[in-house]
């Protein structure tokens, strides 16, 4: 079946560059679709440094209990992904997928297994048929290229319309470092730790320690910041990888998390992963809109996010942004059942540039057709601010359409 392109998605694309240290091949493994790219792999030519979250779901996927384990050794010289299949809740049989995928991956890039990172994505439940990717891994590993970004993003979709890809350029001490990333997800989106699979790579001679503290510190107000439908997925995986490549041109080596030269790099870095976590968001299954929640005055940034989830996360709200319906009562049932200190009398809500509620009530200036007309834009700005503090915080969402039932209807068929 074709699917529909989101109305939502980029007018172009981002090309991204090849880059020092990682090729990359993709293949059909006939996983669940016969003639469908569904395997991606990553080789890089020399150990890259290696850093990574994920799901905190307590019934991870085996590539993510792999992954776990590999962390540890900080070291990767292959990435293995595959689509149509997560290979989550499929017991020992997992594990064995898993570890079989590994040593083929080992054996085609002549390294360990411990050098090895997996990731799985699709179905949950079903037995992973690790056989099918015997033969191509090693045929992929001699065939890859530097500048197969594009095929990579297009290889790990599942229901998503389009793939998702960001590049950034940074200065570290006058050579040009680059960063790379691709993601995937469209629904059982509301990350905790990671996204669903995200994959960053940088030509960059950065240590572990300070790619791990940046990956920590970045996801919160990126891929932790957005949801879609509530549910937090059992192999959200997001993984960074720093191949050194840029010394040969002079880039230094970043080993103290202290260093200022880091400064313009982690500022590209966390703009890059908002850029990827939004592209999820707009891909939404079924979206037509999307939503940015900001929410002020709470007693912290914590409680603040908080409340812009129980708004975010809500049914009602989200299917009043599809059906272009300004009630902001619903959004005052969010703010209330959120947990978190919210003053009623104080409390003022905003659609667009149109406040609609004010001092615990509706405004004075209310104006129907004006809030009308901002609910009929393709992204919608809410504000709400609870009156108690200074916390602060914004996250970003997407309407709840037919279109999401009729994907979620029937998505093992």
């Amino acid at each position: 079946m074709t699917k529909t392109i989101s109305p939502l998605a980029p007018t172009s694309f981002a090309e991204l560059p090849g880059l020092e240290g990682v090729r990359i091949a993709t293949a059909a493994a006939g996983i669940k679709h016969a003639d469908r790219t569904d395997l991606l792999l990553l080789v890089f030519d020399k150990a890259a440094v290696a850093a990574g979250v994920f799901t905190q779901s307590l019934c991870p996927s085996a590539p993510v209990d792999f992954c776990r384990a590999n962390l540890a050794g900080g070291r990767a010289r292959a990435l293995v992904v595959n689509s149509g299949n997560a290979n989550a809740f499929t017991g020992k049989k997992g594990s064995e997928a898993a570890r079989l995928t590994a040593e083929m991956a080992a054996q085609a890039a002549n390294c360990d297994m411990g050098e090895v990172f997996l990731a799985s994505t699709g179905v949950i439940g079903e037995p992973l048929n690790a056989g099918k990717f015997a033969g191509a891994l090693a045929g992929m590993a001699k065939e890859a290229l530097q500048d197969r970004w594009m095929e990579a993003a297009r290889a790990i979709m599942t229901t998503d319309t389009y793939p998702k890809v960001a590049t950034r350029a940074v200065d570290i001490a006058g050579t040009e470092v680059r960063i790379n990333g691709i993601a995937k997800g469209a629904g059982m989106i509301a990350p905790d730790m990671a996204t669903m699979l995200s994959f960053i790579v940088t030509d960059a001679d950065i240590s572990r320690d300070v790619l791990q503290t940046l990956l920590h510190e970045g996801v919160e107000n990126s891929f932790n910041a957005i949801t879609v439908d509530s549910d937090t997925s059992t192999s959200d995986t997001l993984m960074m990888f720093a191949t050194g490549g840029a010394a040969t041109r002079g880039a230094p080596a970043i080993s103290d998390r202290a260093d200022e030269r880091i400064g313009a790099f982690k500022t590209a870095l966390f703009d890059l992963m908002k850029d990827l976590a939004h592209q999820i968001v707009r891909d939404g299954e079924g979206a037509r809109k999307m939503v940015e929640i900001t929410v002020t005055g709470a007693a912290s940034n914590k409680a603040a996010k908080v409340i812009a989830l129980s708004i975010a996360n809500s049914p009602l709200v989200k299917t009043a942004i599809a059906g272009e319906d300004a009630n902001w009562g619903r959004v005052v049932m969010a703010v209330g059942k959120a947990g978190q200190e919210a003053i009623r009398d104080k409390l003022q809500i905003w659609f667009g540039g149109i406040r609609v509620a004010l001092n615990g009530e509706r405004d004075p200036d209310y104006s129907e057709a004006a809030a009308a007309s901002v609910m009929k834009e393709p992204k919608i700005d809410v504000l709400v601010d609870v009156g108690v503090g200074n916390g602060k915080a914004t996250v970003w969402t997407c309407d709840l359409t037919k279109e999401y039932v009729a994907i979620n209807g029937d998505y093992r068929s």
